[in-house]
Order: structure tokens, then C-alpha cells, then sequence
């Protein structure tokens, strides 16, 4: 099982795997059930991303990594089994998806945020309700350089399923020297053998029917995860001075915004009984 440690372990082996040092807070945030979760947000000024991990009350450990520089957000879940009904003690999933910088406060910002009473429980400000993302490829992890080399540090685990959008791959491909061809060189189609790279051309999947939906444990289905970053500093606060006769009113950073924000990630699996959780 997977506990707190682990989320230390993590960072400390993307500590030395970078060679960099790194600034990190530890937040106690209080979720809609009313449990206190503790979050380590961690940001990265020379390679430019920003890491948020927690572990939710059911055990789920969230690692969120956010590639400023290459426009990705990687969303890592590691979620326990239900051994009584046959399940594995855990599995893990990578979600890869592209990333508007605005949508979270800057490596910097973030570097050089600090907590007067750390023992405080904190709360969003705001809520950005739910995002859904239904998910058309598997990603080669080995081969996701060209995307953003984060994801084979976060995702290379044995038994670990990477997936991705067609959508994403074509915002990707917007970037300065990046190329629609090449990045679809690191997709798989979920309708073909594993082993096969799709075409160009070939780039919609037909998503069988929903877990929740076939009472066959062994039948593969579209499996819909739940996800939800219950605090994260998602922009910064401007004020204004006060302004005299003789002076105009200057405007200061003040502050940050914080939000919440919840992913509904819908993807392939190859049977029922790794979502049992979507009944």
C-alpha cells in the first residue's frame, strides 16, 4: 500500500534525477467530504514545472506535474484494489493532457510563496466545477520525449497506462518545431493490437461501451475516473494603492487566488473488473 511516504520517496527521486533543488509546500486542505488531505505542492524555476501530490481519503495517491515550458499537465493515479472482489492491490494510471499556462500561478510565483501559519486549513476560493476528458490513444512512454520527458520519469512504472487525447496532440503541435506526424508517432489506437502504431490518417478510436453500463467483469469497457485538486494556486491577486492629489495609484501584487477544479477522465480498459469503482 501507498501512503504518504511514498509521495516524499517521489519527490526525493525527482530530486536527485534533476540534480536540482527545489522549493516545496505542504498545505492541509479540506475536501467536500470534510477530510483534511495534506498537499505538497513543489515548483522548479530552472526546468520550469510544478508538481502537486496528495492522497485522497479512499487511499488514492494524485500526483499532478504541470510542464510550463511544453504546455503539459501529466495526472498520475495510483488506486488501491478491492482485494475481496479480485482486484490486484493496486494499478495506476497517467492521463496526458495539454496545458494553459494561466491556469495555474508560475514556477517563480509559486518558488517564492510562504506560509505564515502552516498548521492552517484551507479552502478554495473558487470552484471550477468539472472538466471532462474522454481519452482516444495510449502513449508509447519510451517515445514521449517530444511531448515532454516528464512523462517517462512520472509514468515509466511496469504496468503503468499512459493515455492521451487526439485533441491534445493537435494543440501540441501548434509548438515552435513540433509536428502532428511526429507526435503521432507516440500514440497507440485503442482499436488495434498494441504492438501497432497507427497511421496518420487513423486518429479516431471507436471507445466500446461504458463499464458502468455491462455487468461482464471480463468485458472491455470505457472506464470513467473521478479526480478532483481540491486547492491549488491558480493565478495571483493585483491591488492598487491608495492614490493622493499628487500621486497616481500604483497596482502591487497582493496576493494569490486559489481554486478547485475536478478531471473526469473517461478511458479504454481492457475489462470491467479494473473499474469497479464506475457501478
Amino acid at each position: 500500500m501507498r501512503d504518504c511516504k511514498n509521495s516524499t520517496l517521489i519527490l526525493l527521486v525527482l530530486q536527485i534525477f534533476y540534480g536540482i533543488c527545489f522549493t516545496h509546500l505542504l498545505i492541509n486542505v479540506k475536501n467536500q467530504g470534510g477530510d483534511i488531505l495534506l498537499e505538497t505542492i513543489t515548483s522548479n524555476i530552472t526546468e520550469d514545472f510544478i508538481i502537486l501530490e496528495f492522497q485522497c481519503s479512499d487511499g488514492t495517491l494524485v500526483t499532478q506535474l504541470v510542464d510550463f515550458k511544453n504546455e503539459v499537465q501529466i495526472i498520475k493515479a495510483v488506486v488501491l484494489g478491492e482485494e475481496e472482489r479480485g482486484q490486484n492491490q493496486f494499478q495506476t494510471m497517467c492521463f496526458v493532457n495539454h496545458f494553459y499556462k494561466m491556469d495555474f500561478i508560475s514556477t517563480d510565483a509559486m518558488s517564492k510563496l510562504r506560509q505564515k501559519n502552516p498548521g492552517t486549513i484551507r479552502v478554495a476560493e473558487e470552484d471550477k466545477g468539472h472538466t471532462n476528458y474522454t481519452l482516444d490513444f495510449f502513449l508509447d512512454v519510451s517515445h514521449c520525449n517530444v511531448i515532454s520527458k516528464h512523462i517517462n520519469t512520472l509514468c515509466s512504472e511496469t504496468g503503468v497506462s499512459t493515455y492521451t487525447r487526439y485533441e491534445d496532440i493537435k494543440l501540441w503541435a501548434q509548438r515552435p518545431g513540433s509536428s502532428e506526424a511526429a507526435l503521432l508517432q507516440t500514440v497507440y489506437n485503442f482499436t488495434v493490437a498494441i504492438n501497432d502504431k497507427i497511421s496518420i490518417n487513423n486518429t479516431k478510436s471507436n471507445l466500446v461501451s461504458k463499464c458502468a453500463d455491462t455487468s461482464n467483469l471480463w468485458a472491455p469497457c470505457t472506464c470513467s475516473l473521478e479526480l478532483c485538486i481540491g486547492w491549488y494556486p491558480c493565478g495571483l491577486k493585483f491591488c492598487k494603492s491608495k492614490a493622493d492629489v499628487k500621486k497616481v495609484a500604483n497596482t502591487y501584487r497582493c496576493g494569490i487566488k486559489t481554486c478547485k477544479k475536478c478531471f473526469i477522465f473517461s478511458y479504454y480498459t481492457k475489462m470491467k473488473q479494473n473499474c469497479l469503482w464506475d457501478e
